[in-house]
């Protein structure tokens, strides 16, 4: 007979792999529910008016976990779409998801056709029964303006959702602009979703980090190894690959990327013509990220320094989690050269950031 999630998590957190959790365990039947209509509806087969009247499946009702960061959702999410056993399902953050639909209607529009999102939407709806997002939020107007027509379509195709996100679905797209055409799309969640909120009062990435250093130099083997093993411990060891971000026509990449925390280098982040607004797509999309390779910064790579100077505002602005190693102390890395003065800031923000308490420390 098939585990349980539930029966599952009690094994795994009583051979010492996870710390038992009641809010979490609370949450494990609904993820059941899910999991287990699904596998039913894909065991069931297809019946001969559904053939030819060309009869969408029904979607399963969905679930929408919703909770503070470092609860948990993550490691819940990865439990529950792990032990689906169906073949047609796709685990993917929302960012990168909506980058690929707003991908998609360009291509869309491209061919004439009166409603870009339909074409989208079949294409999703002919691919996959489940969608398991982690961490919706909606910050873009191009995206709010399209997800309740896209999310409709999809559920009337029998496609179930099942999210992670920080906030409650009536604070999604809070303050945005012209809010009031969003609001549809807030009743159609909690009509075709459950919405349960992940009530733990325990924050586990910002337990792991209590106290850890985070701030590594020299950079080297030494410290390479340091945080390969906070990657570890914040990740379980797993990577899901690349965060790839498209913003204003660029593609962004964060070579390894699991559950909310990047991981990248330097010249990756840096060494790249980027701009304002793809460091601020990064801290949108990432809890914690991990920088490597620091370099001493001078009038020789000032380019360079210059972004990394804007990617630490835009960290430190949205309260992103940041681990890194370097050639230096922060108040040691810019020394000579144009610029020294203006990174006298970014090297305060580099030691604020290091602190236990600092507020962006729960990733």
């Amino acid at each position: 007979m098939t585990e349980t999630l539930t029966e599952i998590y009690d094994r795994m957190t009583h051979g010492g792999g996870l710390r038992q959790d009641a809010a979490q365990r609370a949450v494990l039947p609904e993820l059941e529910r899910v999991r287990a209509a699904l596998e039913h509806a894909n065991g069931r087969k297809k019946g001969l008016l559904d053939g030819f009247f060309g009869k969408a499946p029904e979607a399963v009702k969905g679930l929408y976990l919703w909770g503070g960061v470092g609860r948990g959702k993550s490691m819940l999410m990865d439990l529950f779409h792990d032990h689906v056993a169906i073949e047609a399902k796709r685990r993917v953050h929302f960012h990168a998801f909506m980058q690929e639909v707003q991908a998609g209607l360009h291509a869309a529009r491209k061919t004439g056709v009166d409603d870009a999102i339909r074409p989208v939407a079949e294409a999703i709806a002919g691919q996959l029964r489940l969608l398991s997002f982690d961490e919706m939020q909606i910050t873009d107007i191009a995206d709010a303006m399209i997800v309740g027509r896209l999310f409709q379509m999809l559920f009337d195709r029998g496609v179930t959702v099942v999210t992670t996100s920080n906030r409650v679905p009536d604070d999604l797209y809070k303050d945005g602009l012209n809010r009031p055409l969003f609001l549809p799309f807030i009743a159609l969640l909690k009509e075709r979703m459950e919405v349960r909120e992940l009530e733990s009062e325990t924050d586990y990435r910002q337990h792991r980090l209590q106290g850890a250093q985070v701030y590594f130099t020299p950079a080297g083997h030494l410290a390479r190894a340091a945080i390969s093993q906070i990657w570890a411990e914040l990740t379980g060891g797993g990577s899901d690959a690349a965060l790839r971000l498209t913003v204003k026509g660029r593609e962004v990449v964060l070579p390894d990327y699991h559950a909310g925390v990047a991981r990248a280098s330097f010249w990756d982040l840096c060494g790249r013509p980027l701009g304002p607004a793809d460091y601020l797509a990064i801290a949108g999309a990432v809890r914690v990220l991990i920088l490597e390779d620091i370099p001493h910064l001078s009038a020789e790579n000032y380019n360079e320094a210059k972004r990394f100077v804007t990617l630490i505002d835009a960290l430190y602005e949205a309260k992103v989690r940041l681990i890194c190693s370097a050639a230096d102390e922060p108040e040691r890395l810019y020394l000579e050269g144009e610029g020294t003065f203006e990174f006298e800031r970014t090297a305060s923000r580099l030691r604020e950031m290091q602190a236990a308490d600092w507020a962006g420390a729960a990733g």
